[in-house]
């Protein structure tokens, strides 16, 4: 793979990776970026667990001057991690080579991809010619992380993981939301006003204490932050793979055994609020992590865009369906795996 030459007098492209679990809230906290860019032209890659491409067309839909949609790639059905040479440089290697450069790069991972591998990528002679690694930026749901959601006690879990590498863990969960931890420059910790203030401490405590290195902890709602904290760390992450370590490390490729992910369509519904409480009571008898999608509302113009982590649902109608084209409705259903697919399928239909 070999990339266009930097122009005479121009540093390396910058690229922030964002990382972080199913549900944490990367996309929003990205929209919000991309809305407010002020003048940086910024490029886009987006990486989706499942074939239906529910965060890159959220961003799409944004209409960001700086971010328009062919500087938008959207990399589904398949795990950046898994396929940096297959998927990614690939994409890298289109978003550079056309008359419009980027000044940054946000690549957005799938909320079960780790990072390191992905940095790794960066230390290849012919990237590192081109791009450097500006920051990798963890988004934690801090609410769930409160709740154990995500770990059955990550500050525990952590801990031994720090004292003794070998340490094996059983939950697959807690090693993606460890890996991710452990490789970023920021942390976001997301939904901070669903937590009351000694909540959130012990969040924050919790994580600092685990994490190999000084790492910034910001806590944040609705994934608020402004452009210039998240772009222009300058970490040149690269440089620095021996501070971020992993429980992959030394393993070569991970898989994604552990989960499953499935389409479901869903016709239309009568309302948001009947709809939102059959999806609550079917992701709480199948112990489903994520759901989110689009759905048609009966007699609505607008499709509602459906976001689901846990048991915590939220909904808004996002835009128009395409004029002339079926509204087809899909929710796209992550689970760890062993889920009852049928049964899940027969509830949605």
């Amino acid at each position: 793979m070999t990339f266009p030459p930097a122009a005479a007098g121009r540093s390396k492209i910058p690229v922030t990776i964002v990382t972080g679990f199913l549900g944490s809230g990367k996309t929003t906290l990205i929209r919000h970026v991309i809305e407010r860019a002020t003048g940086r032209r910024l490029a886009l890659i987006v990486n989706e667990f499942g074939d239906v491409g529910v965060d890159g067309d959220i961003l799409k839909s944004c209409g960001a001057a700086d971010c328009p949609e062919e500087a938008i790639v959207e990399l589904a059905n398949g795990c950046l991690c898994c396929t940096v040479a297959d998927d990614f440089l690939p994409a890298i290697e289109a978003l550079t080579a056309g008359a419009r450069q980027p000044d940054h790069i946000i690549v957005e991972t799938s909320g079960l991809a780790l990072p390191k591998p992905l940095i790794k990528a960066f230390d290849w002679p012919d990237v590192r010619a081109r791009l450097t690694v500006d920051g990798v930026v963890a988004v934690v749901d801090a609410a769930a992380v409160a709740a154990g959601r995500f770990a059955d006690d990550p500050e525990a879990v952590l801990a031994a993981r720090r004292d003794d590498p070998s340490v094996d863990h059983d939950n697959p969960l807690e090693e993606v939301y460890e890996d991710q931890l452990l490789a970023a420059d920021l942390v976001v910790l997301n939904k901070a006003d669903l937590l009351t203030p000694d909540e959130l401490d012990r969040v924050a405590g919790g994580i600092a204490t685990a994490l190999p290195r000084a790492v910034r902890l910001l806590p944040t709602s609705e994934g608020v932050i402004a452009p210039e904290v998240l772009l222009g760390i300058a970490a040149a992450a690269e440089d620095d793979l021996a501070a971020r370590p992993s429980h992959h490390d030394g393993l070569g490729e991970h898989d994604h055994d552990d989960f499953s992910t499935f389409a479901v369509d869903i016709g239309a519904a009568t309302d948001p609020d009947s709809l939102v409480d059959r999806l609550r009571a079917v992701v709480e008898a199948h112990d489903i992590l994520r759901v989110k999608g689009f759905v048609e509302i009966a007699g609505k113009p607008m499709r509602l865009l459906v976001q689901g982590v846990g048991n915590r649902f939220r909904h808004a109608f996002d835009r128009p369906w395409p004029a002339g084209a079926p509204r087809r409705g899909k929710l796209v259903v992550i689970a760890e795996k062993g889920v009852d697919e049928a049964a899940v399928r027969a509830a949605l239909a």
